[in-house]
């Protein structure tokens, strides 16, 4: 485990309230504006001190977002919060030279011999918003990214799991002097004050809700966003699907983090013919990978009381209105409240109304839905806000692509679900009430810079010839530039 020294908690500024925000923004301006841009190899050094930290703290970041939520598979979160991160800054760190690198673009035959070229500039300070789901990614990726593009960094973590954004205060702090980056605890109000900083761009993960409130008060300030939110992510299963390995894959995603996953699959569109088959694999597959539930540690819990009620009105209100629910309980365990374990639940055919299909559901309950042809399933998909994820399970090539052409959506699986989010060289972000802009890779860097165009004229060029006084040679080249 990293050590952190006593001179680095000492001028780590830790914030409970909103009254020393800005301070701490000026602070970092004036350092970014003192400094200037990061050279290649600080920015190099800064990502693998990082990288090496989490190496060295992998045991105690997952025993510490365990305590947040009661109980959370050390295997996940060595898998999704740890390894992922690591990933992202292997794949950063040895493209970011090439990342950096002033872009040559091509001119037309009018502005020659004059030559043009874009110029990747930090933006300054970044505030970043990171949610409570996976804590530690979801802060961290980002955060890797806006130091690879050369920014200071304000970090707001949820104040839902609090254990793990008191240690990413301590973890931070050991690693960067505060004017560089900054982590800032504290409730809603101080997320509040948070957004209406005039940071250089504002980054949010979390609800589309509250991704609206952030849009807002950034708007004051026309700071840039990017927001990575959510939606109802569906699975579209195909006729001529192999069901035991789709409903295994849609299981495993729906499950992992208890479904508390931004791109877990929401619903399920089935073949009519097939459903009761999806439903005997999804309980075959749920005691295959938890035999049982109380005890296991596998089995992830929901994060707090206020999620495992909400998840719980869902069922009881299909339940009341006729919904036909499966709860697939391997060791017919009584599960105990307090311990926020949710019994995986199927709803099968819910109508369209109720809480499990107007809302992200964000826990272990998957509806299923029944469609005859595949223009059907295609078509509920389309008349719903775009999704974050969609995924789509079938052998052939031609319904695949027709899935592919015909829906939106932030990104795609197929025949697999949540695999997508971890391919470096892809973009990870959602369209419209799912999100706006992406990051990832060399998406993430440009997200946090500043492409600047730059045009270089030559010693000797013919920009004299279209300026005033105009005449015979103005309107002859602009005749010559306008038949082209």
């Amino acid at each position: 485990m990293t050590t952190m020294t006593a001179t680095a908690m000492q001028h780590f500024p830790q914030s409970d309230g909103a009254g020393d925000l800005g301070a701490i923004l000026v602070r970092q301006r004036e350092a970014f504006l003192r400094n200037g841009a990061p050279s290649l190899e600080a920015r190099r050094a800064d990502l693998a001190k990082l990288k090496q930290a989490i190496k060295e703290n992998t045991g105690r970041i997952a025993e510490v977002i365990s305590s947040d939520f009661g109980n959370r598979s050390a295997h996940e979160s060595r898998f999704a919060e740890i390894w992922t991160t690591l990933a992202g800054i292997r794949h950063t760190s040895s493209h970011l030279g090439k990342w950096m690198k002033p872009k040559r673009v091509s001119v037309s035959l009018e502005l020659m011999p004059g030559t043009a070229r874009i110029i990747y500039q930090p933006v300054g300070v970044v505030g970043i918003i990171s949610p409570w789901n996976y804590p530690f990614q979801l802060s961290i990726l980002p955060l890797m990214a806006a130091i690879a593009a050369g920014d200071c960094v304000m970090l707001k973590p949820s104040e839902l799991t609090p254990r793990t954004s008191a240690f990413l205060a301590e973890f931070l702090a050991g690693l960067f002097p505060a004017d560089k980056v900054a982590v800032v605890q504290g409730g809603p109000e101080v997320g509040e004050a948070f957004s209406r900083l005039p940071f250089d761009h504002l980054f949010y993960t979390g609800s589309t809700a509250v991704g609206r409130n952030v849009m807002r008060a950034a708007a004051e300030n026309l700071t840039p966003v990017t927001l990575e939110l959510g939606g109802k992510s569906p699975c579209i299963v195909g006729e001529d699907a192999s069901m035991p390995a789709a409903v295994e894959s849609i299981i495993f995603g729906k499950l992992m983090n208890a479904g508390q996953t931004c791109i877990a699959p929401d619903y399920v569109l089935v073949p009519r013919a097939r459903r009761d088959e999806f439903v005997r694999q999804a309980e075959a597959a749920v005691r295959k990978f938890y035999p049982s539930l109380k005890s296991n540690p596998d089995y992830t819990s929901i994060v707090n009381e206020r999620h495992y009620r909400r998840l719980s009105n869902y069922i009881d209100e299909a339940k009341a209105k006729g919904a036909v629910v499966v709860e697939i309980n391997p060791a017919g365990e009584t599960l105990e409240p307090g311990a926020r374990k949710f019994i995986p639940s199927l709803v099968l055919d819910p109508e369209d109304g109720l809480g499990v299909m107007r809302d992200e559901i964000f826990g272990p309950i998957l509806p299923i839905k029944s469609y005859d042809r595949l223009d059907e399933a295609i078509e509920y998909v389309n008349r719903r806000p775009r999704p974050l994820a969609l995924y789509y399970f079938g052998l052939d090539p031609k319904q695949r692509d027709e899935v592919l052409h015909r829906t939106i959506s932030g990104g795609v699986g197929v025949n697999e679900t949540l695999m997508h989010i971890v391919v470096d060289d892809l973009p990870f972000g959602g369209i419209g009430p799912s999100g706006i802009g992406a990051y990832h890779g060399e998406f993430g860097f440009q997200t946090f810079s500043h492409r600047k165009g730059v045009f270089l004229q030559s010693r000797f060029n013919s920009a004299w010839m279209l300026r005033p006084p105009f005449g015979k040679l103005a309107d002859t080249m602009l005749k010559l530039m306008t038949l082209r």
